[in-house]
């Protein structure tokens, strides 16, 4: 047995969110059809018993169901003599409140039987088991259904990296918008940059195993498919360039967050600074004022308090000297200031 296995975490089960998830559960379905040369099983959120029945009908490894039955296990590929086992992680269809979770897909593959185990989340593959159930398409379901379970399995990892690469259109869009944001003063954006970083990465976590593990699929494909099909392998290299494509978008993006972070920060730091130099300036100009005011705010005998009071520019003279006292040294400070360079225009 060959086995490709990502390394696990010892605080995996800590990563759960305690938060409840507003969202309706998925049910239990099976759902079996019937091909010409193959039999496709879709397993929608199962039970144990369910995919046990199947492990002892196709002779899967029990350590394989125990994947299957773990939401949260890492991508991995097990082969066998009859069959090859794979675990592959897409992007769930719905944002869930709390800590993220992908979407796993679980495959059993033979020559004559695929086995797709998964909690009913994958709308591109639930859509396929539907076109297949029914006659909705039928040029559809006879392409899917009448050749082998290999060419089968391509087109359910095509239509997920399809899917894959669509999202990653779409974060190209969510990038212009941010960047008319970015240089928009008048609305905050920071969030919106933490929010797009986050999903790139986590998209950057699905996407750089999906490619190993689709390489993994294509080399050992051959080895379980029926006689003049030997070429079946090289069908999964357009796959496989969607999803470099993918990555390409997905590295490109998560270097122009980068910018658009730094900018941002750039941007409001510049802006603080001037709310902050205006308020400085304001205090300055406001010292002279504030020093006479406390001066006369002493129980001290001064030129023009209430028992020397001086009367040559009339009632108000000393309310005049005051102000003229507190505005000259504050006029010499601006016109100092601005010959500086401090005050812009």
């Amino acid at each position: 047995m060959v086995c490709f296995d990502l390394k696990k975490g010892f605080i995996s089960k800590r990563l759960r969110s305690s938060r409840k998830t507003t969202e309706n559960p998925i049910e239990s379905k099976t759902e079996i059809i019937q091909a010409k040369k193959f039999e496709w099983i879709d397993l929608q959120n199962p039970d144990r018993e369910d995919v046990e029945k199947l492990a002892e009908q196709y002779n899967f490894n029990a350590l394989n169901v125990e994947d299957c039955m773990t939401k949260f296990e890492l991508p991995k590929f097990d082969s066998y003599d009859d069959h090859f086992f794979v675990i592959l992680h897409f992007p769930p269809l719905s944002k869930k409140i709390g800590i993220s979770k992908n979407s796993q897909l679980s495959i059993f593959f033979g020559k004559d039987f695929l086995v797709t185990v998964h909690q009913g989340d994958l709308k591109p593959l639930v859509d396929l088991v539907n076109i297949c159930n029914t006659d909705s398409d039928k040029q559809r379901k006879d392409k899917l259904l009448e050749k082998s379970s290999g060419v089968l399995l391509h087109e359910i990892i095509d239509t997920l990296v399809d899917d894959l690469l669509h999202t990653s259109r779409k974060i190209i869009a969510n990038l212009d918008e941010i960047e008319d944001r970015v240089f928009d003063e008048t609305k905050p954006v920071a969030r919106n940059i933490a929010l797009l970083r986050r999903e790139i990465n986590r998209l950057r976590r699905i996407v750089n195993p999906l490619k190993k593990f689709v390489l993994e699929i294509a080399k050992n494909i051959n080895r379980f498919s029926h006689a003049g099909e030997e070429g079946l392998s090289l069908y999964f290299d357009d796959v496989i360039d969607h999803i470099d494509k993918v990555i390409e978008t997905l590295e490109e993006s998560r270097e122009t967050m980068e910018i658009y972070k730094d900018t941002d920060f750039v941007l409001s730091t510049e802006k603080t600074n001037k709310v902050l130099g205006l308020l400085t300036i304001i205090f300055t100009l406001a010292i002279p004022s504030t020093v006479i005011g406390t001066f006369y705010g002493m129980n001290v005998n001064l030129p023009g308090g209430i028992e020397n009071n001086l009367d040559f520019l009339g009632p108000y003279t000393m309310f005049i000297i005051v102000i003229l006292a507190s505005a000259i040294p504050a006029m010499m400070m601006f016109t100092y200031f601005k010959k500086l360079g401090w005050i812009s225009k």
